[in-house]
C-alpha cells in the first residue's frame, strides 16, 4: 500500500490558498491548479513505487516474561530495491497487560553488515500476569522524495506468558543468605532450638532455665539440659486475597503481584529448609489450592499456580475462604495471609474468620503500608480541600492501626511494611518461627 506522507499533505495544504489567490488574480490560469494537483499525485505514486519492497518481516518475541520486568521485542525487516533508502518505522499492537495503551512505535536502523536488513527494538513493561498476545504490526518506509510511504501489515500470533516476578529470588543477597544461613542449601541437624528432642547435655551458665530436664537432673545429681532439633517438614500455606483491595496498584503494579513475589521468595527459602509449601487463592470463592510441595525441585509448580491467580473487582468472602482452607488442613500449619482492607467495617468479617483460624493454626497476616495515605497525612495542606483530605487520611490510618491491633490481640502475628521490604521481613519472621518450633 502507498500512502501520502506528511510532506505531501503539507504541500497540498499550502497549494490550496495559492490556488485561490491565482484564480482571483489570473482567472484564465485556473487550469494550472488541477494539473499541479495531478502532478503531485503522480509524484506521490512514483515516490512510493521507487521506495523499494518488503522482502521479509518478523518479530522476535520472548516466550516468557515476568510482571514488572522489562520485555524486549525486536522487529526485523528486509527491504529490497528502491533508491535512497530511508529508515523504516514499525507500529506494534499488543495486549494492554504488556504495557499501557497496547501499542508502541519502533524506529528501525540498518545493519551495516547487511544492506537492506533493518532492525529495531522496543522495551515493554508487563503489568499483569497471564498470557498476552502480540500483533499485528505495521511497517512503513518513505520514498527518496519523502512524499509517500510504502506500508505493509503483517499478522502475528505470538504469545507471551507473564509469570510472577522472581527477581528477589535471583538477588545476590538472598543467594548468599541461603548459602550461609543455618537453614541453607544443606539440610543438617540444628541443635539448641525447636521442639524435637535431640539429646541431654550438662547445663551451662547462660542457658535458658526452661530447658533444664529436672527428672534426669535428679537421677544424675547434676543439672541436665535438653537440646532440641529444629523441626522440618512443617506445613506452610501462603494464602492470597485476590479481591478488590489487593488489585489496586502500588508503585505501578497491583498489590496482589507484589504479594505473590514476596510469597514465592519466602516459599523458596522454606522449600530449601525442608518444609512443605502450598498456595491458596480466593476471592468470592476459593480458586486455587495446590497440594503441599516438598523440595526446591517442585518450586516451578508453585510458580505456575501463582501465575494462575486472577484479578477480581469484588470483595473477598473471608468466611467461606478461610473455613474451606481450615477444613483442608489435617494438621497444625503456618498460614501466611496476604490481604488488605480499606475500613474497619469491611475488615470485621476478616477478623472474625481469622479468629476461628487461630484456634488451630499459626497465622501470619501480611499487609503493605499505604504510602499514598502517609503522603497525604504528612503533606502541608495549602487549601481547605487538602486539609479535609489530610483529616480523612489520618482517620483512615488510625482505623487501620486499630484493625491490626485487634488482630494482634487475637494472637495473629502481623507484618506491615512497604511493598519492597515485605519479602525479606517475611523470611526473617519465618526463620524466627522455625527456630522457636512454634508451628508444630
Amino acid at each position: 500500500m502507498i500512502v501520502p506522507s506528511a510532506r505531501a499533505a503539507g504541500l497540498a495544504a499550502l497549494a490550496a490558498p495559492l490556488a485561490l489567490v491565482m484564480a482571483a488574480a489570473v482567472p484564465g490560469a485556473w487550469v494550472l491548479m488541477p494539473a499541479a494537483a495531478i502532478m503531485l499525485l503522480v509524484l506521490v505514486v512514483l515516490d512510493g513505487l521507487v521506495a523499494g519492497r518488503l522482502d521479509a518481516a518478523r518479530l522476535v518475541v520472548p516466550a516468557d516474561a515476568e510482571v514488572g520486568e522489562p520485555l524486549v521485542v525486536t522487529v526485523l525487516a528486509d527491504v529490497v530495491g528502491g533508491r535512497g533508502r530511508r529508515a523504516p518505522s514499525a507500529a506494534l499492537a499488543f495486549d494492554p497487560r504488556l504495557g499501557k495503551g497496547g501499542r508502541a512505535l519502533v524506529q528501525l536502523a540498518v545493519d551495516p553488515a547487511a544492506p537492506g536488513a533493518w532492525s529495531g527494538s522496543v522495551t515493554l513493561s508487563p503489568n499483569r500476569r497471564g498470557t498476552a498476545e502480540i500483533g499485528p504490526f505495521w511497517l512503513r518506509w518513505p520514498g527518496p522524495l519523502g512524499l509517500a510511504h510504502r506500508q505493509v501489515k503483517r499478522a502475528c500470533d505470538d504469545t507471551v506468558r507473564i509469570w510472577p516476578d522472581l527477581s528477589p529470588i535471583r538477588s545476590p543477597a538472598l543467594q548468599t543468605m541461603l548459602r550461609d544461613a543455618q537453614f541453607g542449601l544443606i539440610a543438617r541437624r540444628i541443635r539448641g532450638a525447636g521442639s524435637q528432642f535431640e539429646s541431654l547435655v550438662d547445663y551451662q551458665p547462660g542457658m535458658d532455665r526452661r530447658r533444664i530436664d529436672w527428672k534426669s537432673s535428679a537421677r544424675q545429681t547434676r543439672l541436665q539440659a535438653r537440646e532440641n532439633e529444629s523441626e522440618r517438614n512443617n506445613q506452610i500455606v501462603f494464602a492470597f486475597d485476590c479481591g478488590q483491595a489487593m488489585c489496586e496498584p502500588v508503585d505501578g503494579l497491583p498489590r496482589i503481584d507484589r504479594a505473590v513475589s514476596a510469597a514465592l521468595t519466602a516459599a523458596y527459602v522454606a522449600l530449601k529448609g525442608g518444609d512443605k509449601v502450598a498456595l491458596y487463592g480466593f476471592a468470592q470463592r476459593p480458586e486455587v489450592m495446590t497440594p503441599f510441595q516438598t523440595g526446591s525441585s517442585t518450586f516451578y509448580r508453585l510458580q505456575s499456580a501463582a501465575a494462575a491467580l486472577d484479578y477480581h473487582s469484588q470483595e473477598p468472602n473471608f468466611t467461606l475462604a478461610l473455613a474451606t482452607l481450615s477444613a483442608r488442613l489435617a494438621r497444625r500449619s503456618l498460614i501466611v495471609l496476604f490481604s488488605d482492607f480499606s475500613d474497619p467495617t469491611s475488615a470485621e468479617l476478616m477478623i472474625e474468620s481469622i479468629g476461628r483460624l487461630v484456634r488451630h493454626h499459626l497465622v501470619l497476616f501480611v499487609t503493605m503500608e499505604d504510602a499514598e495515605l502517609e503522603h497525604i497525612i504528612e503533606e502541608e495542606p495549602d487549601d481547605i480541600g487538602a486539609l479535609a483530605s489530610a483529616v480523612s487520611a489520618a482517620t483512615l490510618s488510625r482505623q487501620r492501626a486499630l484493625v491490626l491491633q485487634r488482630l494482634r490481640q487475637l494472637g495473629v502475628d502481623v507484618i506491615e511494611a512497604p511493598w519492597d521490604r515485605i519479602g525479606y521481613r517475611l523470611i526473617d519472621r519465618y526463620l524466627d518461627i522455625k527456630r522457636a518450633g512454634a508451628i508444630g
